[in-house]
């Protein structure tokens, strides 16, 4: 029977003190465990950034993989990483992977899944400076008003996510390509992530269904 190893990843302190997003990382990766009727060997837990490489928990977990012949098993592809640089590195170590939100995924797109969500990620850090910047240019004195900024940018991007998986989930079931969503979207004036003056984008879509 094939080994298994599990990965969970949350990226703040806090999640990772509540306990907050390893429940249902947990509850995914056991049950495509089940369902595959594997041997389950040993879980990894890793409070970090999405945006660094430097894991300890993770490269523990390739290692026990290597020594093991087991297959590393994540919830959702960005718990690995937004960095395609990353991916590739992973990809080159040896270890198998599974994403149990796409298990049938190909390197190929893998690699096209990790250059959409890190491409999102760079123009959203890209927001966070404007503002930031156009805040200071006001006379706002940064620090806690800052971090309230950062902190509004990141709730108004979790809530267009909310409101728009659901559309976007609908269209992919109906076998809409992203390209006919993007074009949905924008017809219907929903507003994307940076407000209703902007488009949506390719790019955008592509990061909000790596995200679903």
């Amino acid at each position: 029977m094939r080994k298994a190893v599990t990965y969970l990843r949350v990226s703040t302190r806090r999640q990772g003190k509540t306990g907050y997003g390893l429940g249902a990382q947990r509850t995914a990766v056991n049950a495509y465990i089940q369902s595959q009727g594997m041997i389950f060997l040993k879980q990894f837990k890793e409070v970090e950034s999405g945006r660094t490489s430097k894991r300890r928990e993770l490269q523990a977990a390739l290692a026990y993989c290597k020594e093991h012949g087991a297959l590393l098993v994540i919830a959702k592809l960005d718990r690995l990483a937004r960095n395609v640089a990353f991916i590739a590195a992973l990809m080159e170590s040896g270890v198998e992977f599974v994403a149990v939100d796409n298990p049938h995924a190909t390197p190929l797109l893998i690699h096209v899944m990790a250059a959409f969500a890190q491409d999102e990620w760079e123009k959203a850090s890209i927001r966070t400076r404007e503002a930031l910047a156009d805040a200071r240019k006001k006379g706002v004195k940064l620090g806690t008003n800052g971090k309230r900024l950062s902190q509004h940018n990141k709730e108004r991007r979790q809530s267009v996510q909310k409101r728009v998986s659901p559309i976007i989930r609908l269209l992919r079931e109906k076998g809409s390509t992203v390209k006919e969503i993007t074009e949905y979207l924008n017809k219907r004036r929903i507003a994307p992530f940076r407000g209703k003056y902007f488009k949506w984008h390719l790019a955008t879509v592509h990061g909000v269904i790596a995200r679903l």
